[in-house]
């Protein structure tokens, strides 16, 4: 079998840059074990472009954010079904004075493109707002794991996915490319998370995995908004409400624990004035996440044909629109990436 292009992890990273190539007319092949996919299969999919506890518009943002909704909408338009959910999300302000500052930016231009309104007063009753809050627009979630699943279907369709273990003992490099089994491709590209570190290419390079960890609950009160301030407070289609996120970078083990729940109970609590509340779920994953917490995207320096494009952390449903883009110019183009993501900034590890 020959392709142009073998792809390992059909995770978020995977499944939009092998649906970037095959738009542009490329073959690809996945290769993917599905329970390997818990990072991207337990994120919230969340896309916000203030964040932060000092409410900072997030990097690159202007570049980001007009990407998310073509890009998500042309696959939900492939695959037949829903998968993004543009949703506002309401910030409450913490003090007076965080009020008057946003007052302030409101006239701003660079906050114009995310920011629906100021709310001077609190919203609902049931939210903790005493001097109201940021009302955004160009937010949401995507629903990840139905892309994840309808997008593996789609790929078994083109004869394009191998589930499975990758051996990279038994990947050999030549100078037309790659060879795997009996499988040969132009080059071959890295999108497993945090499974590159055991990549004998990749081992060296900083990536810190964090572990997240959410809840799905039953609990009343169940406006349109995304309400997150210390927490996120997201109203599913069923009408269940997912809680999150943890962040651990001490504890890596995939098992759920006691302490993240009563964390996010606690956040909640302090955050939304309703009683009660039933837990559905209780959901972990480690995120790939990298040293100065940017993506990683380029060739190896010293191996023409391999390739990686990975590290996108908790903020992965708005990283990987534009940057897909930028990693389909490299593989088509051979042009290199911008040098804030580019591999090549980690020479000194490799």
């Amino acid at each position: 079998m020959e392709v142009d292009f073998l792809l390992i992890g059909q995770g978020l990273a995977g499944t939009v840059l092998s649906y970037r190539l095959l738009k542009e007319g490329k073959s690809v092949l996945v290769i993917d074990l599905p329970e390997g996919n818990k990072s991207s299969r337990v994120a919230a999919g969340l896309y916000n472009p203030i964040t932060g506890r000092r409410l900072v518009k997030t990097w690159n943002a202007d570049l980001l954010f007009p990407e998310i909704e073509p890009l998500y909408s042309s696959l939900e338009e492939e695959l037949g079904t829903v998968l993004l959910h543009e949703k506002p999300i309401y910030i409450p302000f913490l003090s007076v004075e965080e009020q008057n500052e946003w007052m302030g930016k409101s006239g701003d231009v660079e906050f114009e493109p995310y920011l629906e309104r100021i709310q001077i007063q609190g919203l609902y009753s049931e939210v903790n707002d005493p001097y109201g809050g940021i009302l955004l627009k160009m937010t949401g979630y995507l629903d990840i794991n139905t892309l994840l699943d309808h997008y593996s279907t789609y790929l078994k369709n083109k004869a394009a996915l191998i589930e499975g273990v990758f051996e990279e003992k038994q990947l050999q490099l030549d100078p037309e490319g790659i060879r795997y089994g009996n499988i040969k491709a132009k080059a071959i590209v890295y999108c497993n998370g945090l499974g590159a570190m055991e990549s004998k290419f990749f081992e060296t390079l900083p990536f810190v995995p964090v572990k997240g960890e959410i809840l799905d609950i039953q609990q009343g009160f169940k406006p349109q908004e995304i309400i997150n301030r210390g927490v996120f407070r997201v109203v599913l289609p069923d009408g269940s409400i997912r809680l999150g996120s943890t962040y651990s970078w001490s504890d890596t083990d995939y098992g759920p624990t006691e302490g993240a729940k009563i964390e996010l109970f606690e956040k909640s609590d302090k955050l939304i004035l309703v009683e009660g509340k039933r837990v559905i779920h209780h959901k972990t994953g480690i995120r790939p996440t990298t040293r100065d917490r940017k993506p990683i995207l380029g060739k190896h320096p010293e191996y023409e044909s391999v390739y990686i494009f990975n590290g996108f952390g908790p903020k992965g449903v708005s990283l990987v629109p534009y940057y897909s883009k930028m990693m389909v110019e490299l593989l088509i183009h051979g042009n290199r990436p911008e040098k804030e993501v580019d591999i090549s900034r980690f020479f000194n590890y490799i």
